[in-house]
């Protein structure tokens, strides 16, 4: 069974233009029946009439009904309503529906407005002006119902196609937690120092613990508290801490209010670690240097690490690597998000920017 979302990009385009050649076929359908019915009460008209009759429903009906159908489709809809601004939307819908309007009015023809100077004829224009400006606003709102299901559809397909490609991401991105690599280093660094002092090592042993328990229950929720994240980020240092002398080599702050702010499961964790990996000498002061601002509507992750640019392998290129943990972030944060990676000479940075509307 094929799902809509899989559907390839001509049957897409397809659909659409379909969807387009449907109301115009049904628009016309209904010009078509009133124009019969019409006709047939004046079946005795000359053929100049009859031409007459076809000039004035096409200016005042079809020229009209087109200009606001991409109007509203074009402009309008794309603009306005998919902000989510309904004033403006309200305010320039009624703009296009009276320009739309005055500009079929210049193609009426002037015997037909000329029948309308009388003082019944009067009231007849205004009808007529009030009919043209409802069938207008129809047809407007139509487009826009149209370009809502399209816009809908291809959120839908996009969302589930990345859910399908990113089954695997998730799972590596989770994996990458209890790395191997890193449980035998700090069991084995915590088993050393046991013997130097055994009270840091039981606390050293509490935070390796509770790593291991925020990773195989929290991580199971779709979002979680960023003071949570931002805990585990710091239990995760402590412990690569172990592993050398200069405990001034990380440098981690928080800057801005985490209160209320909920963001996904070790998201910043895959950066961290591999700053780490690839940080070679330990030696230096702030070789590491991870800051997360809040701030202004918008939370900045950054991450920036020394590291050794003669290394066959270049950082990120290895493990989970960088295009994940982009179509993870995709997944995610959609529209709202900025990604940008950044090495020069041995300095390799990560600057990610979340809107705090989605957190």
């Amino acid at each position: 069974m094929v799902h809509i979302y899989e559907l390839p990009f001509f049957m897409k385009k397809t659909i659409i233009v379909l969807l387009h050649i449907g109301f115009w076929l049904s628009f016309a359908l209904v010009i078509l029946t009133m124009l019969s019915i019409k006709l047939e009460n004046n079946a005795d008209w000359e053929p100049a009439q009859y031409h007459h009759f076809l000039q004035v429903v096409g200016s005042m009906v079809v020229l009209p009904a087109v200009i606001s159908f991409y109007s509203f489709y074009l402009f309008l809809f794309p603009k306005f309503l998919k902000q989510k601004k309904v004033v403006p939307s309200i305010l320039y819908g009624a703009l296009i529906v009276l320009l739309s309007v005055a500009i079929a009015f210049v193609f009426i023809p002037q015997s037909f407005i000329g029948t309308c100077g009388t003082e019944n004829g009067s009231q007849t224009l205004f009808a007529l002006l009030v009919f043209m400006c409802f069938v207008t606003l129809i047809c407007g709102i139509i487009a826009m119902v149209i370009l809502g299901f399209i816009t809908w559809f291809e959120e839908i397909q996009v969302k589930e196609t990345l859910r399908n490609q990113n089954k695997e991401t998730e799972m590596a991105l989770l994996k990458s937690q209890l790395d191997p690599h890193f449980l035998f280093n700090t069991i084995n660094n915590i088993d050393v120092l046991i013997l130097k002092d055994a009270q840091q090592a039981s606390s050293y042993l509490n935070k390796l613990s509770e790593i291991i328990r925020f990773v195989l229950y929290e991580t199971k929720s779709e979002n979680i508290a960023l003071r949570k994240e931002i805990e585990y980020i710091e239990k995760y240092i402590e412990l690569q801490r172990i592993r050398t002398s200069n405990q001034s080599y990380v440098n981690f702050e928080v800057i801005g209010s985490t209160d209320d702010l909920t963001i996904a499961p070790v998201l910043f964790i895959p950066f961290i670690e591999n700053a780490f990996k690839y940080t070679t000498n330990k030696k230096l002061k702030n070789a590491i240097t991870i800051v997360i601002h809040i701030s202004n509507g918008r939370m900045t992750f950054t991450c920036e690490n020394r590291f050794d640019p003669t290394r066959k392998s270049p950082q990120g290129s290895k493990g989970l690597g960088l295009s994940l943990i982009k179509k993870r972030l995709h997944l995610l944060y959609p529209d709202s998000h900025t990604l940008k990676v950044d090495t020069k000479n041995d300095l390799f940075r990560i600057h990610l920017t979340i809107a705090d509307d989605k957190l």
